[in-house]
């Protein structure tokens, strides 16, 4: 794996920064272009889902959103708009637009240290509306990742997340030891045929019914913790 690695890092043109028998490489000018993008879309994508589930008031958004759009807005159109979820979704795509713009000139002010592995920073770090993207996230992680409706979900999460590596992960240990009971075998028959294999080591059954978990969509994860439960409707 380390060979490929050093292989691949090569072939992209990655600047090494470690020495010996360590190896470590600065990064490659597209990541900061990738993180851009995810900064800026969760940013304004969740706060967006926040003003629509009433989480953050339409007029108190307005006052966030405003200074990321001032420049774009065409107040003709926007008073024209009939839904909260029009406006703020016409409000949503200027603010992006705005980060965007904002981000690609960053990224070519700092070009040459990017690209010399000399750029410690992320692209939004040196952002002119970094103060604005701070106090959106700041406002998002108050009012809408802390609320009620969103820990609840999160608490769903973690109880069907740990019941689905519970009952695989001891079925597989079980297989593993000779004291696979009925149950255990029927739970093992919910895997698809591509997970159903025996692994040796713990570390291997541990990384097989992690990956198979981590596969799951939501839905699919949730039917499958209401057959385990027998909590399915049939």
């Amino acid at each position: 794996d380390k060979t490929f690695f050093e292989e691949v890092a090569s072939e992209l043109g990655m600047i090494p920064n470690k020495s010996g028998g360590d190896i470590g490489f600065e990064r490659h000018p597209l990541a900061y272009l990738v993180e851009a993008a995810d900064d800026i879309c969760y940013t304004i994508i969740d706060f967006e889902d926040g003003i629509n589930l009433g989480l953050v008031s339409e007029d108190f958004a307005l006052e966030y959103l405003i200074k990321l759009v001032k420049d774009s807005v065409d107040s003709k159109k926007y008073n024209a708009l009939t839904t909260k979820e029009d406006r703020i979704s016409y409000l949503r795509a200027l603010a992006i637009g705005s980060l965007i713009s904002d981000a690609v000139n960053v990224f070519v002010e700092n070009e040459k240290a990017i690209l010399q592995g000399k750029f410690p920073f992320a692209i939004t770090d040196k952002s002119k509306y970094k103060a604005q993207m701070d106090d959106i996230i700041k406002l998002s992680v108050k009012n809408i990742y802390q609320s009620r409706e969103v820990v609840e979900k999160e608490i769903v999460g973690y109880q069907i997340i740990q019941t689905l590596l519970d009952k695989f992960i001891t079925a597989f240990n079980n297989q593993a030891d000779g004291t696979m009971s009925n149950y255990d075998k029927l739970i093992l028959k919910l895997l698809p045929e591509k997970f159903i294999s025996e692994k040796e080591g713990l570390y291997e059954r541990l990384l097989h019914i992690c990956h198979y978990v981590s596969l799951l969509t939501d839905g699919n994860a949730l039917e499958l913790y209401n057959t385990i439960n027998g909590t399915k409707r049939v």
